[in-house]
């Protein structure tokens, strides 16, 4: 066992291939090791943009969250612990004006080193190591940035602004045994050189990456560099000094494996269009036409034609084709390409780019559009489309865009593309049959040959898995339902009718029979992996499933025949200790169907407290090899307690949440300890769905940079993640009775963890981010009785501000008025009474939560003399990234939880005819403490969350 992988991440990512990206990366975050495509357009690892049917279908592609590595620990009885940032004797007029760092034990834990993030290479032979630093000082996010079109760009880099990047780049050859050979650096670039976009050729023989240097507190526009894996030594891949790379939009792929094409910033561009003193008028927007336009609050959108112009000049990339050997070539004209995708046999060139006229109320997503066919060097073959300004989508879920979408090449064709057109006009309310035509043709057909249709679906159009001329998977699904069908189809079989081959709710987790696991093909494509075993002529493939059930997930692996669908279970997760997941096939480089008997599968294996390792598995033997070792990241919290529990609702439903307990926390002890709840609400069709378990109790816990895990090193106990469904029946809306449902959950959490004595029921606060927020606020607006003290980051509180629908709200404010009332904590202000923390990022860029939503709620609440404390994060945002800004959230999360959670004995309240603050002076402990847990109210209620209650039988804005 290779023991230098100590210092690889403990939670690993694969980053899926895609057909001209085959490596495998593996990323850092508070997930398991499992396949994504590239994290948007940050596209820190590169790969090629995310197929719409991989994105939406294969349940083990989820979204890369890079966080660092931890440890803390803590000490101190009832969550009561010294610090150095005690807060008993603050001085309330020096809480201001300064970044403040939280107690060592959180501190410790935030600041342990980030590790590698890592990349196996094309033929499996071979690991990346690439090398990240710890979260990036203030001083980067305070550089100037272009809002435009909806994206923020860093000008003085011609690419996006605030990317995350690597430091260094080590290899390790993977040996048969399945240990680890020796590091080998790459080296050749400059010191200090941050480094992004990394991808290997289709050979593994040579990786490329961008390159860009600090200078003078900015840093410079980013070149290509190519390095010779075999050597380690890298070298630009321009000879001359003065082609940088435009990574606005795509960046780089390899044609083959020995030329790129990239895009560049075009060497006749002069410098940035400056904005005129004096507008030339004023600014118009007019619709006389009477058009339906309904958009939701996005942000960062262009705002007057220097806009548009600054947009063009940052935007717009000239193509260049380059040879290892240093031959360039440009092709094309300059233009805003968006996107650059070779055909498989590498003929081809899939060319989208965006143009004017530009809009003012959409991103640019939005913009006209234009797909085009070119021949690998550079020649115009067709425009496939140009699609108009899509400004009058409609907000109704499963609406699309109008014309052609969904353009890509098969995976098991040489260059044959495939795409969806609505027939409903992209509108989900009109009721048409069918909703959505999918249609093949070659990359050059002959004149007047017609595109082929390939399959009609009822559903929206949600995807492709592709194997071979005989064998498809379609998916479609429908939101207002939940309903997803899974299509056989025979693609160059006419007289093979195509069948459903699943039909269930996307809410029945237990019903889920797992997606298909893909191979790559010998031209770096990715296509569904066929299984052959002995003696049998049977169609086999993989189901790789989660296994939910009711005892939490089970992972699976299942050999399916896709003719008779029968199953057999091939491996499992051991589920009375460890959580297991299939990760990636490994034995994924020869032609044709792969034999049982040389299966190799790449797993991962963690339990509550033994971090996640990497083993590979083989067949027939099954033979297991560990090829991680990984130390446990946060030694402090080794012995941290964990449970899956289970509860009811009042109304029946089935609910569970996490709750984790300190280190060697006993409760005969220590007694009740205060008690941390953070929870994002979801919604459903069903009671039964939303009763479902998800998740596992033997995962291993993750504990990110703003983790509520964090306080478990300040002896809190933490209900992580209680489910809070919010149903609507058949034809009724789940937001009709979202305050009502909201509070149930609630109720039956906090009355669950009183039960078990491991909570106090005074000494109980409310957490969330983003819709967690919102969620936060309506709590402490309509459960009082349940909480002593609320942290609320980056939310939206009025949803009149959201007029055109929220979250999963498709409605409107004016179809739907008393909805977006009542579910707005801002007109319930008057009836918070319990202190209220707001965070906000004064950058945020998430459509919904402007940073004036919590500058309004914050208004409001001290107009009704609410005991609240607004804190907005400078340059952060919807999520924070800086140190300064990261330790400053934890610091004020600590100290109002030190300061209204933890001592908490009497009730905070209101006096409304004086508008001060007043507490029972007079009372008992014991008084005081039933006041609180009754929230200031009625007597009768005062023993609520305490042991002789009577008890009663997860998306981002």
């Amino acid at each position: 066992m290779m023991r230098g992988l100590h210092k690889v991440y403990h939670r690993l990512s694969l980053l899926s291939p895609s057909s001209l990206s085959p490596p495998l990366f593996l990323s850092l975050k508070n997930g398991r090791f499992s396949s994504v495509r590239r994290p948007g357009h940050l596209r820190t690892h590169s790969s090629k943009a995310a197929k719409p049917m991989t994105a939406s279908r294969l349940h083990y592609l989820v979204p890369v969250n890079t966080v660092t590595a931890e440890n803390g620990g803590g000490s101190g009885t009832n969550g009561s612990v010294s610090s150095s940032n005690s807060i008993a004797m603050e001085d309330e007029d020096n809480l201001a004006g300064s970044y403040r760092v939280p107690p060592p034990e959180i501190r410790q834990i935030v600041d342990a080193p980030p590790l590698p993030a890592l990349s196996f290479s094309p033929q499996r032979d071979k690991i990346l190591f690439l090398k990240r630093r710890s979260l990036p000082p203030l001083e980067e996010l305070a550089r100037p940035e272009e809002k435009l079109a909806g994206i923020r760009i860093d000008g003085k880099c011609n690419t996006r602004s605030r990317m995350s990047f690597y430091t260094g780049i080590g290899i390790h050859q993977l040996l048969p045994d399945g240990t680890l050979g020796p590091d080998k650096e790459i080296y050749g670039f400059p010191d200090g050189s941050k480094i992004n976009f990394v991808t290997w050729s289709l050979d593994g023989q040579h990786l490329a990456f961008s390159i860009r240097l600090d200078e003078d507190n900015s840093s410079t526009k980013l070149r290509v560099w190519v390095a010779d894996v075999e050597t380690g030594k890298a070298k630009p891949l321009f000879q001359s000094p003065d082609i940088y790379l435009n990574g606005v939009f795509d960046n780089f792929v390899w044609v083959n494996d020995s030329t790129l094409l990239v895009c560049t910033i075009p060497l006749s561009r002069g410098d940035p269009p400056k904005k005129p003193l004096v507008p030339l008028g004023p600014k118009i927007q007019s619709n006389e036409q009477k058009n339906v336009i309904q958009v939701r609050t996005f942000q960062d959108l262009l705002k007057d034609e220097y806009d548009e112009d600054l947009f063009d000049y940052y935007a717009t990339t000239q193509l260049v084709l380059v040879s290892l050997d240093g031959t360039v070539k440009e092709i094309g004209l300059p233009a805003v390409y968006t996107s650059v995708d070779p055909s498989p046999d590498q003929k081809y060139l899939l060319i989208t780019s965006i143009h004017r006229p530009y809009s003012f109320i959409v991103p640019c997503g939005r913009f006209p559009k234009k797909v085009e066919v070119w021949t690998a060097d550079g020649k115009f073959v067709r425009e496939l489309c140009d699609l108009p300004l899509a400004e009058d989508i409609p907000i109704a879920f499963n609406s699309v865009r109008k014309g052609m979408r969904g353009i890509n090449w098969r995976a098991d064709k040489p260059s044959t593309l495939y795409w969806a057109e609505t027939q409903d006009g992209g509108d989900a309310k009109v009721e048409v049959t069918p909703r959505d035509i999918i249609y093949t043709q070659p990359a050059q057909p002959l004149e007047g040959e017609e595109p082929e249709i390939l399959h009609k679906l009822d559903l929206r159009y949600g995807g492709i898995s592709w194997c071979d001329d005989a064998l498809a998977l379609v998916y479609e699904s429908w939101y207002k339902t939940r309903r997803t069908r899974t299509w056989v189809i025979s693609p160059e079989s006419k007289d093979v009718a195509p069948r459903i081959l699943f039909d269930r709710s996307s809410e029945d987790v237990y019903s889920d029979p797992g997606s298909p696991m893909m191979r790559r093909t010998p031209v770096g494509t990715y296509v569904i992996a066929k299984i052959k075993k002995e003696n049998d002529e049977g169609t086999y493939i993989l189901l790789n499933g989660t296994g939910a059930t009711p005892e939490g997930n089970i992972p699976f692996l299942d050999l399916f025949d896709i003719n008779t669908g029968s199953k057999e279970r091939i491996w499992e997760s051991n589920k009375e200790k460890y959580y297991e997941t299939t990760v990636a096939l490994m034995s994924d480089q020869t032609e044709g169907d792969l034999h049982i008997n040389q299966l190799k599968i790449l797993t991962s294996k963690e339990s509550k407290t033994e971090n996640t390792q990497y083993y590979i598995q083989s067949w027939p033997d099954k033979r297991s090899c560990q090829i991680t070792d990984f130390p446990h990241p946060y030694p402090q919290l080794a012995s941290l307690q964990k449970e899956m529990i289970k509860y009811q609702r009042k109304d029946g439903v089935q609910l569970t949440a996490t709750l984790y307990l300190p280190p060697e926390y006993d409760p005969s002890k220590e007694g009740p300890l205060p008690c941390l709840f953070w929870s994002y609400p979801g919604e459903f069709k069903s009671k039964d769905a939303a009763g479902q378990v998800r998740g596992s109790p033997n995962e291993f816990p993750g504990i990110g940079p703003t983790s509520a895990l964090l306080w478990l090193a300040r002896r809190f106990a933490i209900l992580s993640g209680p489910t809070i469904p919010i149903i609507g029946e058949g034809d009724e809306e789940a937001n009709d009775r979202y305050v009502e449902q909201l509070v149930a959950s609630a109720e039956a959490a906090v009355e669950e963890v009183v039960r078990r004595g491991v909570a106090h029921p005074s000494k109980i606060a409310v957490g969330g981010h983003s819709y967690g927020a919102f969620m936060t606020a309506n709590l402490l607006a309509h459960a009082p009785h349940l909480f002593c003290c609320g942290v609320a980051r980056s939310g939206a509180y009025n949803r009149t501000l959201t007029p055109f629908g929220f979250q999963n709200e498709d409605r409107t404010l004016w179809e739907a008025t008393s909805t977006y009332v009542e579910m707005s904590p801002f007109m319930s202000a008057n009836k918070i009474k319990k202190p209220i923390l707001l965070i906000h990022g004064e950058e945020d860029n998430n459509p919904g939560t402007l940073t004036m939503q919590s500058d309004r709620f914050y208004n409001a609440l001290k107009g009704h003399g609410a005991l609240c404390r607004l804190v907005i994060l400078p340059f952060e945002s919807h999520g924070y990234a800086a140190r300064e800004s990261i330790m400053h959230v934890l610091w004020e999360t600590d100290r109002w939880l030190q300061k209204y959670c933890v001592p908490n004995t009497s009730d905070v309240s209101v006096d409304l005819e004086t508008g001060k603050d007043t507490v029972n002076k007079g009372a008992t402990d014991s008084e005081n403490k039933a006041v609180a847990a009754s929230g200031g109210g009625d007597p009768e209620l005062a023993d609520f969350g305490h042991e002789g209650f009577h008890s009663s039988p997860r998306s981002s804005l």
